[in-house]
């Protein structure tokens, strides 16, 4: 096993840069499996004989324990490196996978909450963070276009993993509902395999090592700063919390449309069929998928505070349009909402660089992932205000105007947003660690970390 073995990881003399967004791209392309749950939803009701909600809770359990696994993962992940945590990460999502199916075929639902929900989310969430230290070590010059790159597989994996589930329940029998069991068995294999070769891929750079041609600033600009912040210190700066705050509300206000994109639309124009409404749901994921790596490779050009103005402030102003003017017309309504959602997806990509510049590159991935835990609250704080506002308002039945309110109120969640970047400013270097005792690697520095939370 000490093949996985961070020491074992490190990159000889010559090795491409560009051989680690296709190693991230392996794992987040499978783990975007989860943005498809959709398609298991309609066979695991009429497998179980239960409504929506019970179906539903099985995502919510992945994403919170994605947002909890990051959390608690990311020093492990920075102190054990980016094969060992891949690999983990693979077992845990593939065996949810397995462990699912066998939930199915048992028709015991506890058992699928176990295994895709728990076991699989945390899968999850070390799958995602584990490529995005890595990838800013090898790319310090551009951070905003290398966790694009690979943050863009986790809004694209549906756009693979949808075709191939409705065809895999069509292969495997001719009721869905007898399908999924076969279908997470399929999946769990295939994805094992793929993240198991961007395991083997991944390599760390070495110590010394830097792009040809670029030379790291010795002073600080802006908010970008050249000293290093541990995870534990993260949690005690102001900014650490504004920049939650600033996760927070811009998913929130994503997640919103996104869990009830289907529906919402069909609501606003009488004339959208299901499978148009379904095509909607799929210019949605591109839109999603693209914004992860235009806007955050924009972030490199201006500047991660000015591209979450835009988020968060162009963000509120369109969903003020889709509530003046979602029903005049489709095109206008699809174009709104497409960019919410590009702000939605390259929010997720462009917070690691943000992370990078505020607190240095030495824990960045155990800092991201304690900071993925707004997007666990979020995942339940934007679908709970959109349905209960339209439930309150008497369901779709009653018309767009269902969903005026709830529009109206995530305006308000992204001017929140918009003020708490505002006021993000450089971290204060008493935070930092000291030059002269400042780790050449995140390894050292996690340990040293542990031993003091012993």
């Amino acid at each position: 096993m000490s093949f996985l073995d961070r020491e074992r990881t490190v990159a000889p003399p010559g090795y491409s840069r560009w051989l680690i967004p296709p190693a991230a791209l392996a794992v987040h392309l499978s783990i975007g499996q989860v943005y498809a749950f959709s398609v298991f939803k309609t066979p695991l009701q009429d497998r179980f004989g239960v409504e929506g909600t019970p179906i539903a809770v099985i995502f919510s359990i992945a994403i919170v324990m994605l947002g909890l696994a990051a959390a608690f993962g990311g020093t492990w992940v920075e102190r054990n490196g980016p094969r060992k945590t891949m690999v983990a990460a693979a077992l845990f999502f593939c065996g949810g996978l397995f462990i699912g199916a066998a939930g199915v075929a048992a028709g015991q639902l506890w058992l699928v909450y176990l295994g895709y929900g728990v076991v699989g989310g945390i899968g999850l969430g070390l799958g995602y963070i584990s490529p995005v230290s890595t990838l800013i070590k090898w790319f310090p010059d551009r951070p905003g276009l290398a966790t694009g790159l690979a943050i863009m597989g986790f809004g694209g994996g549906a756009l693979i993993a949808s075709p191939l589930s409705n065809r895999l329940l069509g292969a495997y029998a001719a009721q869905p509902q007898d399908a999924v069991a076969p279908t997470f068995l399929t999946l769990g294999a295939i994805y094992l395999v793929l993240m198991l070769l961007g395991a083997f891929v991944v390599r760390v750079p070495a110590k010394d090592w830097r792009p040809a041609g670029w030379t790291p600033p010795q002073q600080a600009s802006g908010l970008r700063s050249v000293g290093d912040v541990t995870a534990r210190n993260a949690l005690r700066t102001p900014q650490f919390w504004l920049l939650w705050v600033v996760l927070f509300t811009n998913v929130t206000a994503g997640i919103g449309i996104l869990e009830t994109a289907s529906p919402m639309v069909q609501t606003f124009f009488s004339g959208i069929t299901p499978a148009a409404a379904a095509g909607y749901v799929g210019v949605l994921s591109l839109c999603n998928m693209a914004g992860r790596f235009v806007w955050s490779s924009t972030s490199d050009v201006i500047g991660r505070k000015r591209i979450y103005m835009l988020y968060l402030g162009v963000g509120a102003v369109l969903y003020l349009g889709a509530v003046l003017l979602g029903t005049s017309s489709v095109v206008v309504f699809v174009l709104l909402t497409g960019i919410i959602l590009s702000f939605y997806g390259g929010g997720f990509a462009t917070i690691p660089a943000y992370l990078k510049d505020l607190f240095g590159g030495l824990q960045v991935g155990a800092i991201h992932g304690r900071l993925l835990t707004a997007w666990s609250a979020a995942g339940v704080a934007g679908p709970l205000i959109v349905n209960t506002l339209v439930d309150a308002a008497g369901g779709e039945s009653s018309g767009a105007g269902a969903y005026r309110l709830p529009l109206s109120v995530m305006v308000g969640v992204l001017v929140v947003g918009f003020i708490a970047n505002a006021l993000v400013k450089p971290v204060d270097p008493k935070f930092q660690e000291p030059r002269a005792q400042r780790a050449d690697d995140s390894s050292a520095a996690g340990a040293r970390e542990e031993a003091r939370s012993r």
